[in-house]
C-alpha cells in the first residue's frame, strides 16, 4: 500500500490566527453602518438635534427616547429619499475607497460630539420648561437613557419600514407580468402604503377599542374609595332617583357623590344655600337598546337626564347648566363647584356618560360619540327649558372640558347660535380638531395671536389662559351678555396638536410664545408633529394653570361669565376651592 498525502494548496496554507475580538467587533461593526445611507445618517443626526429642542410641557426621558427615536428615523428617510431624487435626476457623483473612508470618519467624528452635546442641551432645555410650568427639575442622569430608547425605536421603525419595503418588490415581481415595470413599481408602493393606512386607522382603531372597551366596562363597575351613595333627593342615584345608583358608572357615582353640600356652602360664603342639584345617566341606563342607532341611545339618556332635571325641580333654580362629559363620563369637579359655590347651590347641572373608553382611547376611535351626545343632551334640555316662562326660567349655561368641549360646542351651528340659545358657555382645553373651535379662532380680529384669539371686538366671545386675560383686553369694546368663554392654557398640548403641524408652521408658532412655554420653541417638519404628540400623554400631570390641567381658577371665569363683581366673594370661594377647605 501507498500512503496518500493531501497537497492541495489549501491543505497545505498554514491556518490564519484568529482576529483580537474587539477587531472583530470593529469590523462587523462597519460592515453594518454600510448598509445604511450616509446621506441618511447625516439627517437623522439632524432630526436627533431637533427632537431635544424645547416643546410644550417637559417630558419623562423615556417619552423623549421615543420622540427622538420617531424623528432620527424620519430624518433617515428624508435623507434617503433626497439621495434617490439625486440620483434619479442625473446627479451621480464616483467617490474614491479614500473619499468613502474620510467620509465615514468625518460623519462619525461629528456624531461622537453632537449626540452627547445634545443629551446634555435637551436635559437643560426640560429643565427650563419644568421650571414655567412650576414642576421640581428632573435628574439628568436620566438623559442617556432618552439614547438607548431612540435607538431601539429607531431599529424597530426601520426594520417595519424594510419590511414594507421587501413586501412592495415582492408585490412588484407579481404586477410586472401585467403592467410595465416603472407603473408596476408605483402600483405595488401605493397598494402598501393603502394597506398600511387601513390597518392602522381602521382595523386596529376598531380592535383596539373592542378590547379597551372590554377592560374598560370592568373598570367602569367600580366606585373610587371614598364615594357614597347620596341620600339627598337632589342627586341622581339616591333612593328617590329614577336612575339606580349602580346604572351610574365609577364616574357618574364620582359626580353625583361630590360637590359641596348647602351647609359647606354657607360655611364659605356666609350666606344661605341651597343643596345644588346633580343629575346624571349612565351607560348601562341602555342595557337592552343595543338595536337602537348611536343617535337613538344618546337620546334615551338625554330623556332619563330631562326626567331627573324634572324630578328634582331643576327648572326651577336660577342656573341650569348642561355638562358634556370627556370618554367615560367624567365632569370636572372644580369647574363644578365653582358655579354651585357663586350661586349658593342655586343651581342644577345635567351630565349623562356616552361611553365607556376613556378619552385618550376614545380620542383614536370614537369622536361621532361625543358629538351625539352633546347635541341629544342640549336640544332635550332646552327642548324642555325653552317651553318655559322667560321670566322665571333659569339661566341656560353650557359647559365641558377637551373631548366634553369638542362633542358640547357640536350642539351649535356656531358662536351666533350660542349666543342666541344660552345664557353663558364655559369651553375648557378645547381639542384643536373641534369645529367650532377652529372656525371661531380662524375669524379672529386682524393683529390678535392665535393663542389669545379677539373675536368681533371680545364682544360677547373672549378667549383666555387665566382670568385676567378677559378683561386685559386693549381695544375691545364692553362685554355683553350672554358671555362665552374659551379658557385654554398656552402649553396645552390637547388644544395645539393637529396632524397639520407635520408640514405646516401654525400661527401660534409664529406669534409671541405663551408665558409658560419656552421662548425656543420653534417649529420644526415631522419633529414638532411627534414632540406635541408626546406632550399629549402627561399632559394633566403639571400643576394647575399650565398643561391640561384646570383647576379651581375656573370660579372667577364663570364669575364673569355671570355677570359677578364681588372681587372678595369670588377670592373667598376660590381660597376655599384651592384648599379643599369645604
Amino acid at each position: 500500500m501507498t500512503s496518500t498525502t493531501d497537497t492541495t494548496p489549501a491543505a497545505c496554507a498554514p491556518e490564519e490566527p484568529a482576529l483580537p475580538l474587539p477587531t472583530r467587533l470593529r469590523a462587523g461593526m462597519l460592515r453594518w453602518l454600510g448598509r445604511f445611507h450616509p446621506v441618511g445618517l447625516a439627517c437623522a443626526l439632524l432630526f436627533y438635534c431637533w427632537s431635544l429642542s424645547p416643546s410644550l410641557l417637559p417630558r419623562a426621558w423615556y417619552l423623549q427616547g421615543v420622540a427622538t427615536g420617531i424623528s432620527v428615523i424620519t430624518g433617515y428617510g428624508l435623507g434617503v429619499l433626497i439621495a434617490w431624487a439625486v440620483r434619479k435626476c442625473g446627479f451621480t457623483t464616483r467617490w474614491s475607497r479614500t473619499q468613502k473612508k474620510v467620509g465615514w470618519c468625518v460623519l462619525g467624528a461629528v456624531a461622537l460630539v453632537i449626540v452627547p452635546t445634545f443629551l446634555v442641551l435637551g436635559s437643560w432645555w426640560q429643565d427650563i420648561s419644568r421650571e414655567l410650568v412650576g414642576v421640581e427639575p428632573g435628574s439628568n442622569w436620566d438623559y442617556p437613557g432618552v439614547l438607548l430608547v431612540a435607538v431601539v425605536v429607531s431599529l424597530i421603525l426601520l426594520a417595519a419600514g424594510r419590511g414594507l419595503r421587501r413586501l412592495a418588490q415582492a408585490l412588484t415581481r407579481l404586477v410586472v407580468r401585467l403592467l410595465p415595470v416603472q407603473v408596476a413599481r408605483a402600483v405595488s408602493v401605493v397598494v402598501v402604503g393603502l394597506v398600511v393606512v387601513l390597518a392602522v386607522e381602521g382595523l386596529l382603531s376598531v380592535e383596539i377599542a373592542r378590547i379597551a372597551n372590554g377592560s374598560a366596562m370592568v373598570v367602569d363597575e367600580g366606585t373610587p374609595d371614598g364615594v357614597v351613595q347620596p341620600q339627598v333627593p337632589e342627586r341622581s342615584g339616591s333612593d328617590t332617583s329614577f336612575e339606580p345608583w349602580d346604572s351610574l358608572g365609577r364616574e357618574g357615582r364620582t359626580f353625583v357623590a361630590g360637590g359641596p353640600t348647602a351647609e359647606e356652602i354657607t360655611t364659605v360664603t356666609g350666606e344661605p344655600a341651597m343643596m345644588p342639584i346633580r343629575v346624571y345617566a349612565g351607560y348601562r341606563s341602555l342595557d337592552g337598546l343595543e338595536n337602537l342607532s348611536d343617535i337613538e341611545q344618546m337620546e334615551v339618556l338625554a330623556a332619563h337626564v330631562v326626567a331627573e332635571l324634572e324630578r328634582t325641580g331643576a327648572f326651577t333654580r336660577n342656573y341650569l347648566a348642561v355638562a358634556t362629559t370627556t370618554g367615560r363620563g367624567w365632569v370636572n369637579q372644580d369647574v363644578a363647584a365653582g358655579l354651585e359655590f357663586l350661586s349658593d347651590g342655586n343651581s342644577a347641572i345635567a351630565a349623562m356618560q356616552y361611553s365607556f373608553l376613556a378619552s385618550p382611547l376614545a380620542f383614536l376611535a370614537d369622536r361621532v360619540s361625543p358629538r351625539n351626545a352633546g347635541r341629544a343632551l342640549f336640544e332635550a334640555v332646552y327642548d324642555r327649558w325653552n317651553r318655559l316662562d322667560p321670566e322665571t326660567r333659569p339661566k341656560l349655561l353650557v359647559f365641558g372640558e377637551s373631548l366634553g368641549s369638542y362633542g358640547g360646542q357640536s350642539a351649535f351651528s356656531g358662536a351666533q347660535d350660542m349666543i342666541t340659545r344660552t345664557d353663558g358657555a364655559l369651553w375648557v382645553g378645547t381639542p384643536n380638531f373641534s369645529e367650532q373651535w377652529r372656525r371661531i379662532t380662524d375669524s379672529r380680529d386682524p393683529g390678535s395671536r392665535e393663542i389669545l384669539p379677539v373675536v368681533y371686538g371680545g364682544q360677547n366671545v373672549r378667549f383666555a389662559a387665566t382670568p385676567a386675560d378677559l378683561t386685559d383686553l386693549d381695544g375691545v369694546g364692553e362685554w355683553d351678555f350672554p358671555r362665552v368663554v374659551y379658557w385654554q392654557h398656552p402649553s396645552d398640548p390637547i388644544v395645539w396638536w393637529s396632524t397639520a403641524l407635520i408640514r405646516h408652521r401654525p400661527d401660534w408658532l409664529r406669534e409671541e410664545r405663551g408665558a409658560d412655554i419656552d421662548q425656543g420653541m420653534s417649529w420644526i417638519p415631522f419633529v414638532t408633529f411627534w414632540q406635541v404628540t408626546l406632550d399629549m400623554v402627561f399632559a394633566a400631570n403639571v400643576p394647575g394653570g399650565h398643561g391640561h390641567a384646570y383647576t379651581t381658577e375656573a370660579v372667577y371665569f364663570w364669575a364673569d361669565i355671570l355677570g359677578i363683581e364681588d372681587e372678595a366673594r369670588v377670592q373667598t370661594i376660590f381660597e376655599a376651592l384651592s384648599s379643599n377647605e369645604w
